[in-house]
């Protein structure tokens, strides 16, 4: 059986939704090993001048415990 923990991580990117999520997962993986997936809990966006202005995500990752 495989012990499973779920961190919460905040990230944003200027282009997309799912490029702030690659970015979440990119710097995730810097410090945590094992990573089984990701979950999209919420997203937003800032606007300026009538135009999405930044992406922002709010995603749970999920990895083993070794």
């Amino acid at each position: 059986m495989a012990v499973l923990k779920v961190i919460e991580v905040l990230a944003n990117s200027d282009d997309s939704w799912e490029d702030a999520t690659k970015n979440a997962l990119s710097q995730a993986s810097k410090s945590v090993k094992n990573i089984r997936s990701v979950y999209i809990n919420e997203q937003s966006a800032t606007v300026k001048d009538g135009k999405i202005d930044n992406y922002r995500v709010n995603v749970k990752i999920t990895f083993e415990v070794k």
